[in-house]
């Protein structure tokens, strides 16, 4: 095994060879491509999670902010949703995905897995695979290794065929195999190892020209390099597993995944800033923010409970309109790192202790530059330390980074971007009673129902990831009309129950496994029962995927097991498999004017027509309860507004409408809402940057990336800071909420004048500003005509409205 794996490296190494162009090598610095060794910026930017017409934008934005490379994730089970059927049209096309990136002069790096997680529905796997005789996921199986090689040779085969390799001429410069294996490898025990092995022996034999990396992964073999994911790479760390590997990481998390019923995890600006500056100066050479546009779980893609809206908190939010200041900041970190290119990459590496919490990094080049990073790894205090024999003044939990070793350009605790507020705006209400049809999902029974069985079904094993849905029905005689107890135990996500066609009760799950208990009415004679299994999602991750189950397991009615009786199942509901939510489909059904009371698993549509603008677009659904949405028959996904998080508010309310799924006219909105919603208070909204805020001290540094703009080097400008206002595109600075230069006090959230102001302060930026699409006003007294507070510290706080 060890010869072999030597073969491949030797193989490797002669097919990516740094002195030709195209070709990427690496050493123990960093990726080397056409021979230069690389500091490289890199964000995750999904293809399906958005639509073809916003890629060039969002890849266009993520240039804009520093990147050099697009990371996406490979989805098996959307590209081959059955054997040997592939699919790699519309938000699939991969191919298209990877060409806007080159045209657009970046990098690609694709993470093949072909497992992924990724809050994605199983994790990436088909779910056919479930199927397969002795399979067993992600370990040392011979049936999952020949799909898996199967899988990934196809993939790898496209981008050959298209050359998009940098080995070719492409833009591919990095793949992945796997996907944070390591933490479930004990769990496959003596199949574990051999299969890490197989893994990346299979990936480096196809012969792609360009590095693998498994990420989570200790001991991932040569010549494939181990990678880190997570919130502090530089500090977790324990580095490449070889000397001759170089330190990358391939996911920092810019928020977190959220499910239904959480609250939204907030990272800021200063926190990623720090920890990027921190692995930079600890010899980290790649840095990949996961993600750096999260985009839109579509139809039923997200993973069990995950929200639709995802990693919306990320540079690029959900609908692509940049983040502030997030977006900004980072834009500034990339530029003041790459002012340390020539040491970072050449020079000699020494570290010192500058005090208790404090401690420099230093890079010398041979021939004299120097950079260095200086950290104050206290979370409560500043620190004042000496480094070569100069003073600096490190804000709390911060680094300062010196290209010259003398001047400090950056300070990731120190935000001189503006703050974005986004808002919605109301473009359509769908208040009119008339406009709207529905149709009540009818209760199956089970006399009409076709598949049976003598037991309770696996929900996962039946529906086959085809539906959310799987009804249960029995039938039984019961001898008097009386009450009972009907106790239910399940482990999917929702349970609707139904006695006679009469609603009767509604669980939902918190934890793995959830009850529900109630009193029904019995009758005299034949009882139908008909329990409705939802799950929101497969489950994406842990060992034995494929023997996980999910469903109703145990059914109790007045202290009587019905496990073993015969039942009748029904999979999905009855609008999904007619397609209703489909022009072809609407007239399967007989639709009925929209009722003053509402029932649940009722069907609702109505029409609408696209609103003017370019704005993206997002349904509020506030006023509902639970269910899918679909608009001219493709899924925006589920919504489940009712269940609330701990500060009592939905998780998620407004959903994504790309507006390269509206026509003009004559839009097809179509709902299928679980529980007692109500669809006259839903509206359509715009998206839009509404407000842009900028606060900036004397403190402050001038913009790297203004003055030292495509600089691999640094060159000292002087200068003072400056407060930058940018509107987006199609709108200018219409009016100045607040202006104070002088001692304002609060953020850009809450603020006040402050004792000490210049009067004039709001006269000067409606000057400079009014009107504009983006300004600039100099931090100075000259900049304002005169000192309001001599001898005291200054503040410029500007709250700008965009219209």
């Amino acid at each position: 095994m060890g010869r072999f794996l030597l073969l491949l490296w030797l193989l490797f190494a002669a097919a990516v060879g740094s002195s030709s162009g195209g070709n990427v090598t690496y050493d123990g610095r960093s990726l080397i491509i056409d021979g230069q060794h690389k500091i490289l910026f890199s964000g995750s930017i999904h293809y399906p999670r958005s639509t073809p017409q916003m890629w060039p934008s969002l890849i266009a934005k993520a240039k804009a902010g520093g990147l050099d490379v697009i990371e996406t994730l490979v989805f098996w089970n959307l590209h081959e949703p059955q054997p040997g059927q592939f699919d790699f049209s519309g938000r699939r096309d991969i191919v298209r995905f990877i060409k806007e990136i080159q045209a657009q002069g970046l990098y690609a790096c694709i993470r093949i897995g072909p497992f992924i997680e990724g809050e994605w529905s199983y994790g990436g796997l088909p779910f056919w695979l479930h199927d397969i005789p002795g399979i067993v996921y992600r370990s040392d199986n011979e049936p999952f290794k020949y799909q898996m090689k199967k899988f990934v040779s196809k993939i790898v085969s496209m981008m050959k065929a298209e050359k998009l390799y940098a080995s070719q001429g492409g833009p591919i410069i990095l793949s992945q195999i796997e996907n944070e294996y390591e933490m479930v490898e004990a769990a496959f025990r003596e199949k574990g190892p051999p299969y890490v092995r197989w893994a990346a022996e299979m990936a480096v034999g196809l012969q792609t020209g360009v590095p693998w990396v498994m990420c989570k992964q200790n001991d991932a073999p040569d010549p494939v390099i181990n990678t880190c994911n997570g919130f502090e790479c530089g500090v977790k760390f324990k580095g490449p597993n070889s000397p001759n590997k170089p330190s990358l990481w391939t996911e920092n998390w810019t928020s977190f995944l959220q499910r239904y019923g959480q609250e939204v995890f907030m990272r800021t600006a200063t926190d990623i800033a720090f920890h990027v500056a921190l692995f930079i100066a600890k010899k980290g050479s790649y840095v990949n923010y996961y993600m750096y546009h999260g985009g839109t779980n579509f139809g039923r893609t997200a993973a069990a409970k995950i929200i639709t809206g995802y990693y919306d908190q990320a540079p690029l939010d959900e609908y692509g309109l940049i983040r502030q200041p997030l977006w900004g900041h980072l834009k500034e970190l990339h530029a003041a790192i790459r002012l340390c290119t020539n040491p970072l990459l050449s020079g000699t590496y020494e570290t010192s202790t500058l005090g208790q919490l404090q401690d420099a990094y230093v890079f010398k080049g041979k021939s004299g530059d120097c950079a260095a990073f200086l950290v104050n790894n206290d979370n409560s205090t500043n620190a004042r330390v000496n480094f070569q024999n100069i003073s600096f003044e490190l804000p709390q939990m911060s680094i300062s980074i010196l290209p010259d070793c003398k001047n400090v350009v950056f300070n990731t605790a120190k935000v001189s971007t503006q703050y974005n507020t986004r808002s919605m705006t109301v473009r359509h209400k769908f208040d009119s009673t008339g406009r709207w049809e529905e149709y009540k999902e009818p209760i199956p029974t089970f006399s009409n129902v076709s598949l049976r069985a003598k037991k309770l079904l696996d929900q996962m094993s039946t529906t086959k990831d085809t539906s959310d849905y799987l009804w249960y029905t029995v039938s039984f005689q019961h001898d008097s009309d009386a009450q009972a107890q009907l106790s239910v135990l399940s482990n999917a996500h929702v349970l609707h129950a139904f006695v006679n066609g009469a609603y009767t009760g509604y669980a939902y799950g918190k934890e793995k496994t959830f009850a529900l208990e109630n009193t029904v009415q019995l009758k005299n004679g034949t009882n139908n029962i008909a329990l409705l299994s939802v799950m929101v999602g497969l489950p994406n991750s842990g060992a034995y995927l494929e023997r996980k189950t999910a469903g109703i397991y145990r059914i109790v009615i007045q202290n009587k097991y019905f496990n073993n009786y015969l039942w009748g199942y029904q999979v999905g509901s009855t609008g999904e498999n007619l397609r209703i939510f489909k022009e072809d489909g609407l007239n399967k059904v007989q639709w009925s004017r929209l009722q003053d009371k509402h029932h649940r698993l009722t069907w609702y549509k109505t029409l609408f027509d696209a609103p003017a603008g370019s704005d993206p677009l997002a349904l509020n659904l506030g006023s509902m309860g639970k269910g899918e949405v679909w608009v001219n028959g493709e899924s925006i996904g589920r919504y489940w507004v009712s269940l609330q998080t701990p500060e009592h508010r939905p998780s998620q309310t407004w959903y994504n409408i790309p507006r390269s799924f509206l026509k003009p006219t004559g839009n097809l909105l179509v709902l299928l809402e679980e529980e007692y919603g109500n669809s006259l208070r839903i509206t359509l909204d715009s998206v839009s940057i509404s407000k842009a805020c900028v606060h900036v001290s004397e403190s402050h540094f001038p913009p790297v990336s203004q003055s030292q703009s495509g600089r691999n080097h640094y060159k000292d400008h002087g200068g003072r800071p400056k407060v930058k206002l940018h509107c987006p595109s199609r709108r200018n600075i219409s009016s100045i909420l607040f202006a104070r230069f002088g001692t304002p006090t609060g953020d850009c959230q809450n603020y006040a004048t402050g004792n000490c102001l210049l009067s004039s302060s709001r006269t000067i930026v409606e000057k400079a500003c009014l009107g504009k699409k983006k300004c600039s006003i100099g931090l100075s007294d000259q900049s304002f005509g005169g000192d309001p507070c001599p001898g005291i510290p200054k503040t410029l706080l500007i709250d700008a409205q965009c219209t």
